[in-house]
Formats: C-alpha cells, structure tokens, sequence
C-alpha cells in the first residue's frame, strides 16, 4: 500500500498531478501554493518535497541550480489505495457496506445517486 499523505503533501501532490508537463519545478509549486492562497515558506516547501521523495512519490532530478519534480505515482493509483484502505479499516473490506452507507445515508444529491446507479447498471452488463 502506498504511504498516507498528510494534507500538506497531498496538496503539493495535487498540484504536481494537474500540472500538464512531465516535470514541475519548485518554482512553479511555489507559484501556485501563492495562488491558492497557501503560500509557503521555501524550506517548508523543501522539507515537504524531500518527505514525498522518500515516501516514493515524487524523483528529483537537479538540473543546473534547480530541481525538477516527477510524479512516480498517477493520482489515480493514490485514490484508489486510499480508498482501499478506507473500506478495509472502516467496512472490513465491505464496498457493498461503503454503497449502502452513502445511499441510505442521505450522502449522494439525486444526481449523484443517478450517476452511480447507472454506473452500476452499466457495470453489470459489461
């Protein structure tokens, strides 16, 4: 299982993953903690990227004085280990305990509950 992030890794992640390019420079990141209005403090910024290196999240590659920060896992691959872990602690492993809570939990908008029910339908007949 990949290691749990916590809120402040994850929102570097987050950003790491939107980015179009290959590669994000530490630059970039500051920029956008600055937009979101969660600016950092540069060596925050460092500690917290060397964190998701070692977490093996992230490879850095010095080019000239700056780094480079490549993704080495998809935000898809972290979603779905997470959520994972969350039905095996919380519902003993139970999607049908996860679903069952979050329709009968008044959960989902109409919407929603329309959108997972035809995706279930769908499931079936594929």
């Amino acid at each position: 299982m990949t290691q749990k992030l916590s809120d402040a890794e994850l929102e570097i992640m987050k950003i790491i993953w939107e980015n179009k390019k290959e590669t994000t420079l530490f630059s970039y990141l500051m920029e956008e903690l600055t937009a979101q209005g969660k600016p950092c403090q540069k060596n925050t910024l460092i500690v917290l990227l060397s964190r998701l290196v070692g977490k093996g999240y992230l490879s850095a590659t010095k080019i000239g004085r700056h780094n480079e920060y490549t993704p080495l896992i998809s935000e898809t691959a972290y979603q779905t280990a997470q959520t994972q872990h969350f039905i095996d602690k919380v519902y003993e492993g139970s999607v049908k305990g996860l679903v069952t809570n979050l329709v009968t939990g008044d959960l989902l908008t109409e919407e929603e509950y329309e959108e997972l029910r035809a995706l279930l339908e769908g499931g079936r007949r594929g």
